[in-house]
């Protein structure tokens, strides 16, 4: 059985992500591909589209994309990365996000969620890490891979601890993206098999990735979730500003 180990957590502690394999069954991946295909009849990207299309279904009880969630144990996995004293919220909507061949793309830099535009009360929508469930094959580059940037999750932390989080609504301070002026590194493509599912933290430097595949070949498909610890929009602040407050230790 998929568990998170003390490596997987010490890698997604330094790292600020992890892509564990074999989540998902088979029927699951199915399943899931079934949910896409019937949101997509309701809801089709123009005949010649290319590059990335996204889906964000709310859910309410009885979706079949919560169902999904609830059933495939990846609350189970991101609760073990999650300081066990508080838990994980039910997410509230899903993200399908799909890319489309031919489209060789490579993003310029990267971005973080939830900043444009702001909530209501002109905070940002932080949230605790993504869980990304992979319905198609990424074992290989320039599939509609997620680009991440390692480790930039603790320099995004520093940034704030020095500015204050409210520095995270002044936009016109960072980069386009919008991510802030820090040290990036090198990016990296996020790759494993269909069945996987990507956790990462908040924080962490992300974009989409370009599909090399010939028009008609298979498009990347994923189901994203949105998860907040219990209680992370009480202390959003404080969780951005020490990005592994609500995380186990190693």
């Amino acid at each position: 059985m998929t568990m998170i180990t003390a490596g997987l957590r010490t890698t997604f502690r330094e790292q600020g992500f992890v892509v564990v394999p074999g989540v998902l069954s088979g029927e699951q991946v199915e399943t899931g591909r079934k949910i896409v295909a019937t949101s997509l009849a309701e809801h089709p990207p123009a005949p010649d589209h290319v590059g990335f299309y996204f889906l964000w279904p709310r859910l309410a009880t009885g979706d079949p994309l919560l169902k999904l969630y609830q059933d495939s144990r990846v609350s189970e996995l991101a609760a073990e990365l999650i300081r066990p004293d508080l838990g994980l919220d039910q997410p509230d909507f899903a993200q399908v996000a799909l890319t489309i061949p031919p489209w060789p793309h490579r993003p310029g830099g990267p971005h973080v969620d939830g900043l444009n535009p702001p909530a209501p009360d002109g905070t940002p929508y932080t949230f605790t890490m993504l869980a990304g469930l992979w319905l198609t094959d990424q074992t290989e580059p320039d599939r509609g891979n997620l680009y991440v940037w390692p480790g930039t999750h603790l320099r995004f932390g520093e940034y704030l601890r020095e500015r204050g989080a409210e520095a995270m609504t002044r936009l016109d301070e960072m980069s386009e993206g919008p991510y802030p002026k820090i040290d990036l590194g090198e990016a990296i493509q996020a790759r494993g098999p269909a069945g996987s599912v990507l956790f990462a933290h908040y924080l962490l430097a992300h974009n989409i990735g370009g599909h090399s595949g010939p028009a008609g070949d298979e498009w990347r498909e994923t189901i994203y979730y949105r998860l907040r610890a219990a209680g992370h929009r009480e202390r959003w602040r404080e969780a951005v500003s020490d990005p592994l407050l609500e995380f186990r230790p190693d």
